[in-house]
Protein backbone atom coordinates (compact mmCIF):
# COMPACT_ATOMS: atom_id res chain seq x y z
CA UNK A 1 0.00 0.00 0.00
CA UNK A 2 3.01 2.72 0.50
CA UNK A 3 4.51 1.30 -2.85
CA UNK A 4 1.08 2.35 -4.15
CA UNK A 5 0.71 5.44 -2.71
CA UNK A 6 4.09 6.73 -2.90
CA UNK A 7 4.23 6.11 -6.97
CA UNK A 8 0.70 7.44 -7.14
CA UNK A 9 1.85 10.99 -5.24
CA UNK A 10 4.79 11.12 -6.97
CA UNK A 11 3.26 10.96 -10.48
CA UNK A 12 1.00 13.57 -8.77
CA UNK A 13 3.53 15.80 -7.87
CA UNK A 14 5.56 15.45 -11.48
CA UNK A 15 2.19 17.07 -13.12
CA UNK A 16 2.51 19.85 -10.95
CA UNK A 17 3.35 23.28 -12.80
CA UNK A 18 4.77 24.36 -9.28
CA UNK A 19 6.77 21.77 -8.30
CA UNK A 20 8.28 21.06 -11.96
CA UNK A 21 9.08 25.15 -11.88
CA UNK A 22 11.02 24.35 -8.36
CA UNK A 23 12.83 21.23 -9.37
CA UNK A 24 13.98 22.82 -12.55
CA UNK A 25 15.36 26.32 -11.09
CA UNK A 26 16.14 25.62 -7.33
CA UNK A 27 18.87 23.05 -7.50
CA UNK A 28 20.54 24.44 -10.00
CA UNK A 29 20.97 27.50 -8.59
CA UNK A 30 21.82 25.86 -4.96
CA UNK A 31 24.36 24.15 -7.35
CA UNK A 32 25.73 27.12 -8.97
CA UNK A 33 25.72 29.49 -5.71
CA UNK A 34 27.63 26.44 -3.79
CA UNK A 35 30.05 25.86 -7.10
CA UNK A 36 31.58 29.73 -6.68
CA UNK A 37 31.41 30.20 -2.85
CA UNK A 38 33.72 27.37 -2.55
CA UNK A 39 36.14 29.08 -5.55
CA UNK A 40 35.66 32.34 -3.86
CA UNK A 41 37.07 30.53 -0.24
CA UNK A 42 40.22 29.51 -2.00
CA UNK A 43 38.84 25.26 -1.72
CA UNK A 44 38.42 23.92 -5.63
CA UNK A 45 39.15 20.53 -4.12
CA UNK A 46 35.75 20.56 -2.32
CA UNK A 47 33.64 21.43 -5.38
CA UNK A 48 32.70 17.60 -5.66
CA UNK A 49 31.52 18.02 -1.64
CA UNK A 50 29.26 21.52 -2.72
CA UNK A 51 27.83 19.44 -5.60
CA UNK A 52 26.64 16.70 -3.45
CA UNK A 53 25.72 19.28 -0.02
CA UNK A 54 23.58 21.54 -2.59
CA UNK A 55 21.89 18.41 -4.03
CA UNK A 56 20.89 17.63 0.28
CA UNK A 57 19.16 20.88 0.37
CA UNK A 58 17.56 20.24 -3.16
CA UNK A 59 16.33 17.40 -1.42
CA UNK A 60 15.44 19.09 2.13
CA UNK A 61 13.31 21.60 0.61
CA UNK A 62 11.46 19.37 -1.73
CA UNK A 63 10.26 17.13 1.49
CA UNK A 64 9.96 20.16 3.76
CA UNK A 65 7.72 21.73 1.88
CA UNK A 66 5.76 19.07 0.63
CA UNK A 67 5.36 17.35 3.83
CA UNK A 68 4.07 20.62 5.57
CA UNK A 69 1.65 21.04 2.71
CA UNK A 70 0.57 17.51 2.97
CA UNK A 71 -2.48 17.84 4.80
CA UNK A 72 -2.96 21.49 3.31
CA UNK A 73 -3.16 20.44 -0.15
CA UNK A 74 -5.41 17.33 0.93
CA UNK A 75 -8.10 19.91 2.29
CA UNK A 76 -7.92 21.98 -0.74
CA UNK A 77 -8.52 19.20 -3.58
CA UNK A 78 -10.99 18.12 -1.09
CA UNK A 79 -9.59 14.61 -0.17
CA UNK A 80 -8.92 14.57 2.92
CA UNK A 81 -11.52 13.70 4.68
CA UNK A 82 -11.60 10.29 2.45
CA UNK A 83 -8.07 10.01 3.37
CA UNK A 84 -9.12 9.74 6.88
CA UNK A 85 -12.09 7.78 6.37
CA UNK A 86 -9.64 5.05 4.36
CA UNK A 87 -9.68 1.56 7.03
CA UNK A 88 -6.23 2.18 7.96
CA UNK A 89 -4.21 4.04 10.28
CA UNK A 90 -3.89 7.87 9.05
CA UNK A 91 -0.14 7.35 9.54
CA UNK A 92 0.05 4.81 6.47
CA UNK A 93 -2.06 6.68 4.27
CA UNK A 94 0.29 10.22 4.70
CA UNK A 95 3.37 8.48 4.87
CA UNK A 96 3.27 7.57 0.99
CA UNK A 97 2.93 11.74 0.54
CA UNK A 98 6.00 12.29 2.74
CA UNK A 99 7.97 9.02 0.48
CA UNK A 100 7.00 10.66 -2.82
CA UNK A 101 8.02 14.50 -1.95
CA UNK A 102 11.15 13.04 -0.87
CA UNK A 103 11.53 10.99 -4.06
CA UNK A 104 10.55 13.76 -6.24
CA UNK A 105 13.29 15.48 -4.31
CA UNK A 106 16.24 13.07 -5.98
CA UNK A 107 16.01 14.91 -8.74
CA UNK A 108 17.69 17.88 -7.16
CA UNK A 109 20.22 15.71 -6.48
CA UNK A 110 20.98 14.37 -10.10
CA UNK A 111 20.39 18.04 -10.94
CA UNK A 112 23.24 19.62 -9.06
CA UNK A 113 25.59 16.75 -9.96
CA UNK A 114 24.95 16.73 -13.34
CA UNK A 115 25.25 20.64 -13.86
CA UNK A 116 28.51 21.17 -11.90
CA UNK A 117 30.01 18.01 -14.19
CA UNK A 118 28.70 19.82 -17.51
CA UNK A 119 29.31 23.25 -16.64
CA UNK A 120 32.32 23.39 -14.16
CA UNK A 121 34.16 20.24 -15.27
CA UNK A 122 33.99 19.12 -11.52
CA UNK A 123 35.03 15.43 -11.43
CA UNK A 124 32.22 12.45 -10.25
CA UNK A 125 34.99 10.46 -8.53
CA UNK A 126 33.39 9.14 -5.47
CA UNK A 127 35.68 7.73 -2.99
CA UNK A 128 33.21 5.36 -2.46
CA UNK A 129 30.98 4.90 -4.96
CA UNK A 130 28.94 1.57 -3.66
CA UNK A 131 28.46 3.47 -0.27
CA UNK A 132 27.29 6.25 -1.86
CA UNK A 133 24.38 4.62 -4.11
CA UNK A 134 23.56 3.52 -0.61
CA UNK A 135 23.81 6.31 1.00
CA UNK A 136 21.48 8.69 -1.06
CA UNK A 137 18.40 6.35 -1.22
CA UNK A 138 18.92 5.42 2.51
CA UNK A 139 18.97 9.37 3.29
CA UNK A 140 15.78 10.66 1.08
CA UNK A 141 13.98 7.18 3.10
CA UNK A 142 14.39 8.74 6.27
CA UNK A 143 13.96 12.24 5.15
CA UNK A 144 10.62 10.89 3.87
CA UNK A 145 10.59 9.29 7.41
CA UNK A 146 11.10 12.35 9.24
CA UNK A 147 8.33 14.49 6.46
CA UNK A 148 5.70 12.47 8.09
CA UNK A 149 6.34 13.97 12.06
CA UNK A 150 6.13 17.42 10.18
CA UNK A 151 2.76 16.75 8.30
CA UNK A 152 1.50 15.53 11.63
CA UNK A 153 3.14 19.11 13.30
CA UNK A 154 1.85 21.13 10.30
CA UNK A 155 -1.98 20.05 9.99
CA UNK A 156 -1.66 21.74 13.38
CA UNK A 157 -1.19 25.09 11.45
CA UNK A 158 -3.96 27.17 9.80
CA UNK A 159 -0.74 28.19 7.34
CA UNK A 160 1.98 25.30 7.81
CA UNK A 161 3.97 27.26 4.44
CA UNK A 162 4.35 30.28 7.14
CA UNK A 163 6.65 28.05 9.20
CA UNK A 164 8.23 25.54 6.16
CA UNK A 165 9.63 29.13 5.12
CA UNK A 166 11.30 29.59 7.88
CA UNK A 167 12.82 26.27 8.63
CA UNK A 168 14.46 25.83 5.39
CA UNK A 169 17.32 27.55 5.19
CA UNK A 170 17.96 27.08 9.26
CA UNK A 171 18.18 23.31 9.31
CA UNK A 172 20.23 22.98 6.10
CA UNK A 173 22.57 25.31 7.75
CA UNK A 174 22.40 23.16 11.46
CA UNK A 175 22.60 19.83 9.36
CA UNK A 176 25.65 20.60 7.73
CA UNK A 177 24.40 20.23 4.45
CA UNK A 178 26.88 23.07 2.86
CA UNK A 179 28.73 24.59 6.03
CA UNK A 180 30.92 22.63 8.21
CA UNK A 181 29.03 21.92 11.50
CA UNK A 182 32.41 22.67 13.46
CA UNK A 183 31.91 26.00 11.73
CA UNK A 184 28.96 26.88 14.05
CA UNK A 185 28.57 28.10 17.03
CA UNK A 186 29.21 25.56 20.32
CA UNK A 187 25.07 25.66 21.11
CA UNK A 188 23.78 23.92 17.62
CA UNK A 189 25.95 20.58 18.42
CA UNK A 190 23.03 19.26 20.59
CA UNK A 191 20.04 20.23 17.98
CA UNK A 192 22.35 19.03 14.97
CA UNK A 193 22.78 15.56 16.96
CA UNK A 194 18.69 15.41 16.79
CA UNK A 195 17.74 15.86 13.31
CA UNK A 196 18.39 12.74 11.40
CA UNK A 197 18.96 15.55 7.90
CA UNK A 198 22.35 16.35 9.72
CA UNK A 199 23.43 12.11 9.76
CA UNK A 200 21.90 11.37 6.33
CA UNK A 201 23.87 14.49 4.64
CA UNK A 202 27.28 13.14 6.73
CA UNK A 203 26.88 9.66 5.20
CA UNK A 204 26.16 11.21 1.65
CA UNK A 205 29.30 13.21 1.68
CA UNK A 206 31.11 10.91 3.76
CA UNK A 207 30.61 8.07 0.65
CA UNK A 208 31.43 11.03 -1.91
CA UNK A 209 34.59 12.29 -0.65
CA UNK A 210 35.63 9.56 1.52
CA UNK A 211 36.03 11.54 5.03
CA UNK A 212 34.48 9.04 7.32
CA UNK A 213 32.68 5.62 7.98
CA UNK A 214 29.62 5.51 5.93
CA UNK A 215 27.70 2.94 7.71
CA UNK A 216 27.27 4.53 11.23
CA UNK A 217 26.11 7.70 10.14
CA UNK A 218 23.65 5.86 8.01
CA UNK A 219 22.91 3.75 10.74
CA UNK A 220 21.90 7.05 13.09
CA UNK A 221 19.66 8.62 10.40
CA UNK A 222 17.63 5.77 9.75
CA UNK A 223 17.49 5.25 13.72
CA UNK A 224 16.34 9.25 14.34
CA UNK A 225 13.89 8.51 11.35
CA UNK A 226 12.53 5.61 12.47
CA UNK A 227 11.48 7.42 15.77
CA UNK A 228 10.31 10.41 14.13
CA UNK A 229 7.89 8.06 11.87
CA UNK A 230 7.07 6.39 15.46
CA UNK A 231 5.82 9.76 16.88
CA UNK A 232 4.44 11.16 13.88
CA UNK A 233 2.17 7.97 13.24
CA UNK A 234 1.09 8.90 17.28
CA UNK A 235 0.56 12.58 16.68
CA UNK A 236 -1.00 11.74 13.69
CA UNK A 237 -4.02 9.61 15.60
CA UNK A 238 -4.35 11.91 18.27
CA UNK A 239 -4.94 14.89 15.68
CA UNK A 240 -7.35 12.68 13.53
CA UNK A 241 -8.78 12.22 16.90
CA UNK A 242 -9.60 15.31 17.87
CA UNK A 243 -10.70 16.38 14.48
CA UNK A 244 -13.09 13.94 14.14
CA UNK A 245 -14.57 14.56 17.46
CA UNK A 246 -14.65 18.75 16.82
CA UNK A 247 -16.33 18.58 13.85
CA UNK A 248 -13.04 19.88 12.39
CA UNK A 249 -11.66 17.99 10.12
CA UNK A 250 -11.41 20.02 7.03
CA UNK A 251 -10.98 23.00 8.85
CA UNK A 252 -8.42 22.79 11.22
Amino acid sequence: MIAVGALLHTKQLSRSPFEIATALIVPVVQATLAVYLFRAGGEPGRLLEAAVGAGLMGVWSSVLFGSGGAIQNQRWQGTLEMIMLAPRPPALVVLPITLATALTGTYAMVATLAWGRLLYGIPLTFADPLAFAVAVPGCIIGLGMFGLLLASTFVLLRNANALTNTLEYPIWLVSGMLVPITALPGWTGPIAAALPTTWGARAVREAATGSGPVWPSLGVCLAISLACLALGAIMMTHVERRARAAATLALA
